[in-house]
Formats: structure tokens, sequence, C-alpha cells
């Protein structure tokens, strides 16, 4: 999982037009269907790495629905809205290394041909989103940063394939297990990221709507009126004399 598919790919101007805007609707839908998708095949071929897999098509889903729904809304709901979803992967992440703890311990063993089918399926998802984004992959630098996250995507579809060729080959788990614990540091290393950026942003927006305190003047330490200067006592000796 790419840190910048995690919250810096989100475009912080609006789209120069209504066909990207739809294009980031059609790479929303399939992220939000292929998360599905991974999830439940996960769960039934006992893969941990394609869990891990489910949680990068999570939170590039969530990064296009910011981009969409919380675009033209103030700045703080969109540094509120990245936080929330650096909570959320981050939750996943440490799921998923407590899974892939828990199946390691256990012995179990995934299995490959679902491994092998669902991660084929969601390189063809990504691709699919590559190929969408193709066209603006020369745009602003918001542009092709979604281009070249989704494309970095496909490598983690990759890692799974080999993880399930490694589980048909060794007839062991630990190349599952190898793959999405990988994956799930790579995922709460981008949670960290989003989140501290997000707490940054929202740190800088309070400072600024909060007043500036004009300093106190110091004070004038008031002049103490100098003493009349002592009488000479030559003098009051001379006065008797006479």
């Amino acid at each position: 999982m790419s840190a910048c598919c995690s919250g810096s790919c989100s475009p912080t101007t609006p789209p120069p037009d209504g066909r990207y805007r739809k294009v980031l609707w059609a790479a929303l839908l399939i992220n939000f269907i292929m998360f599905g998708v991974e999830l439940a095949s996960s769960l039934a071929a006992g893969s941990v790495s394609l869990l891990a897999d489910s949680v990068d098509f999570l939170g590039d889903a969530a990064n296009y629905g910011v981009s969409l729904f919380v675009l033209g809304m103030a700045v703080v709901w969109r540094s509120r809205a990245a936080y929330a979803k650096g909570v959320v992967m981050g939750v996943f992440g440490v799921l998923v290394l407590a899974r892939a703890l828990w199946l390691g311990l256990d012995g179990h063993l995934p299995h490959a041909q679902t491994m092998g089918a669902v991660s084929l399926l969601a390189l063809a998802a990504n691709g699919t989103v590559a190929a969408m984004l193709y066209a603006f992959r020369n745009g602003d630098a918001n542009m092709r940063s979604v281009w070249l996250c989704t494309r970095n995507d496909m490598i983690g579809n990759l890692a799974v394939m080999l993880a399930a060729l490694g589980v048909f080959g060794a007839r062991a788990g630990w190349p599952d297990i190898v793959v999405a614990s990988i994956m799930a540091c790579l995922g709460l290393s981008a949670a960290r990221q989003v989140m501290r950026q997000a707490r940054a942003e929202l740190r800088a927006q309070a400072a600024a709507r909060s007043p500036v305190a004009t300093p106190m003047p110091m004070p004038v330490p008031a002049t103490l009126p100098t003493p009349a200067p002592a009488s000479s006592p030559v003098s009051i000796v001379e006065i008797r004399r006479r």
C-alpha cells in the first residue's frame, strides 16, 4: 500500500471537467466492490494476504470518497475526514497483523486456488482503473499521483499472486503470512503519515483562527525624588563661632 494512495493523492483543487469526476466515481465503485470481494474471500480461503489487499482497496475507496464528497467543504472538514480515514486504516492494519499471528501460530494452510483467482480479479480491477485514469496521467500533480497510486496498487496484487504460488508449492502458509505482514506494516505506516499530516493541518487551522495576543507594555518605574544635599557640618561650626 503506497502512502500517497492513503492521503496525499486527494485532489486539493476541483477537477477540471466532469469527465474526470465520472472516472473518480467509477474508481470509487470498483474499489469498494473489490474491498467486499477480497474481504469475504480472505475469510473463506483463510488468507491474510487477501485481507491485507482488501485494506488497500478500502483505503483507495476512502481516498476517492474524500476527493468527491469533502472537496467542496471547508479545509477543516477535509482534515477531519483524512484523520478518520487514517484511524480506520490503522485499525484494519492491526487486525491484519493479529490475524497473521494467529494463523501463523495455528499452522493454518490457506486455499491457494482462491488466493490466485481473487488476486487475478483484483489485478484486473486495478488495471481497469489505471486504464481509465491513463488519459489524465499528464495532468496536474494530483491527477498524475492518483494514476501512479493505482498503478502501484497492482504490485500488491502481484504480491498476493506470488503468495498463492508459494502456498501452493510449499504446502505451507508462511508465504501468505509474510506477504500479509509486509502489506500490513506498509498500511500502518501510511495510516500514521495520514493522521500526522491531518493533525498538523488541524493545529495550523486552529492557530490561524485564534486571535493574536498583543504584548502588554512594560510599566515604567517611577523616578524617586532626589534627596536634598545635607548641610555641611563646617558651615554650622562657623555660624556658632560668630
